[in-house]
């Protein structure tokens, strides 16, 4: 058997213990410890990055969680600090939801997940202040996100567990302030669309975005758009989620 070969067959086992005999030139005690290291580390990782999904399970059904995530899922990341991502992924495109899980799992381990990204984002150094709102380029900087969910997701713990989703979505913008900490606001319809529309059309200048929202909103003039715009925006602009480039 070549090495890689042993390698497979060791990493067959350290992924999935139960089915996967280990290998028979491994003693039964190294290989429980190598079972542990792995699990224990992955599962630390997971749960330090979705404390409030955690706390919503009983701790047999959390472990069995995941194990199915470190037992079937490829991760594409060799970085630890990923692992969370990668964890997101396999709940959004390879997971099936059971009655032991909530019904906005999906939106909650998102919005949890946000908190550490935009922690680690590696921000451009080119951005600068607006001082001219009519003609400088306007960007949502790429430590922010704008972001939408159907469930009251800021809300959600142990004592508050909804089954159905709000009557309206629930809006909030998550940036890294001048401090580099991570903060979250709530937000509303108008400034979501707003900077949707400036996330989508990235160097835009104010008066083609105002134009380009009006389109969705048209029951509003331009000059309520143009005024309500710089206004929210410049306000932004002070939190450093919006920002312009040299």
């Amino acid at each position: 058997m070549s090495f890689a070969q042993v390698q497979q067959a060791f990493m067959a086992h350290i992924r999935n213990p139960e089915l996967v005999a280990r290998p028979k030139d491994v003693s039964e005690r190294r290989i429980k410890i190598y079972n542990e290291l792995f699990f224990n580390n992955i599962e630390g990782f997971v749960a330090s990055a979705f404390p409030v999904l955690k706390s919503l399970y009983e701790r047999k059904d959390w472990l069995a969680l995941v194990r199915q995530f470190f037992t079937v899922h490829n991760c594409q990341s060799p970085y630890f600090l990923e692992i969370s991502q990668e964890f997101l992924s396999f709940l959004q495109h390879s997971y099936e939801l059971t009655p032991n899980d909530p019904v906005f799992m999906l939106e909650l381990a998102h919005y949890e997940w946000v908190e550490l990204d935009v922690s680690v984002c590696l921000s451009s150094d080119n951005y600068c202040a607006i001082s001219d709102w009519q003609t400088q380029p306007l960007y949502l900087k790429d430590t922010a996100r704008n972001l939408s969910y159907t469930f009251a997701v800021h809300q959600i713990s142990e004592e508050f567990v909804p089954q159905q989703p709000s009557e309206q979505p629930h809006y909030f913008v998550v940036y890294r302030d001048a401090d580099e900490e991570v903060a979250f606001i709530s937000s509303n319809p108008m400034t979501a669309l707003l900077l949707n529309v400036l996330e989508q059309n990235s160097g835009i200048v104010l008066p083609k975005l105002v134009e380009a929202v009006l389109t969705q909103v048209p029951q509003f003039t331009y000059e309520q758009l143009s005024v309500g715009a710089q206004q929210t925006l410049s306000a932004m602009a002070d939190l450093g989620v919006v920002a312009s480039k040299n």
